[in-house]
């Protein structure tokens, strides 16, 4: 029986978790206060991402480790996340397990054309060139033959278990939705784009996936992403789902959006909203082709996404 560590205790940490088990291995589940994730089969530790001290010890043993951290700010990940890669890639370098890093799209900056795994790394903003450089690093380390890596990209996630703060169309469309809100107000974007939206359950099973194939091995992996939706059909299909009114979306005005930049977080999100202004359109055809995987078809998770929030 495999085991694995997983490291980070949100949404996706626990759809991991999840998925490694269904397939018969143990967890262990690190996270800053050990809290009990209420999983069977994964046991809770304590544990900083960013000391390799105590990674090294926690990982002995385990056949990969993920990386499934959120830092504790989203405004502050040039100070927070280097040293948790570092620490994290050499804990992998240690004990030779396989270093699976689950991360978004922000690294592919703007662009003009469905995403794949052979886009060109062009990050726009600070959280785009991080995610950049974790992935250049864990490379290298692959190709010199001191570890053994892997990355997982997933677009903006909505889903069971999708925490408050940490999903946008959840935040800003599904529960102002539910709410009965009959104006919602996003605060970038252009409602009526196409969005890529990945269904955070199929996170997970990506994530299990990579951990425990070794085809996996070198290589970033886009998660299979059912068909965009717009803001507004979002809005849309919640609405009558649930037979709630049918509300509009609504761009907060620029001129209230340029005061509120005075806000760290909003000054943060304002590096991708790019993401959200253009079509942002992710291709999972290589994880398909490759490991047979296919996205929850968007009406079923859309279903789970309302009967959790809900």
């Amino acid at each position: 029986m495999a085991q694995h560590l997983v490291i980070g205790a949100g949404g996706i940490g626990r759809a991991t978790a999840r998925s490694l088990v269904a397939r018969g291995h143990t967890v262990r589940m690190g996270t800053r206060h050990g809290t009990d994730p209420g999983i069977d089969g994964v046991t809770a530790i304590a544990l900083n991402a960013a000391d390799v001290e105590a990674l090294s010890p926690a990982a002995t043993g385990a056949d990969s480790i993920v990386n499934a951290v959120n830092p504790a700010s989203y405004t502050t990940w040039e100070r927070d996340w280097p040293p948790m890669a570092r620490a994290i890639l050499a804990a992998a370098e240690h004990t030779g397990a396989t270093l699976v890093t689950v991360s978004n799209l922000y690294g592919y900056g703007p662009v003009s054309s469905p995403m794949t795994e052979s886009t060109p790394l062009r990050p726009h903003g600070i959280k785009g060139r991080v995610r950049a450089e974790m992935w250049r690093a864990a490379r290298e380390a692959h190709e010199a033959g001191r570890i053994r890596a892997t990355e997982l990209r997933a677009s903006d996630y909505f889903g069971p278990g999708a925490r408050k703060r940490m999903s946008f169309v959840q935040d800003f469309i599904i529960r102002p939705t539910l709410a009965g809100r009959r104006t919602l107000r996003v605060p970038m974007g252009n409602p009526d784009v196409a969005h890529s939206w990945t269904y955070l359950p199929d996170i997970g099973e990506l994530a299990a996936t990579l951990a425990t194939d070794e085809r996996a091995w070198g290589h970033p992996w886009h998660v299979p992403t059912a068909p965009p939706r717009t803001m507004t059909e979002v809005a849309t299909e919640v609405a009558e789902a649930t037979g709630v009114p049918v509300p509009s979306v609504r761009v907060i005005p620029p001129l209230v959006m340029a005061w509120a930049r005075v806000v760290p977080l909003i000054r943060a999100l304002d590096e991708t909203r790019h993401q959200f202004e253009h079509p942002f359109l992710l291709d999972a055809t290589a994880a398909t082709d490759t490991f047979g995987l296919i996205a929850t078809p968007w009406e079923a998770a859309l279903d789970q996404t309302l009967a959790d929030v809900g």
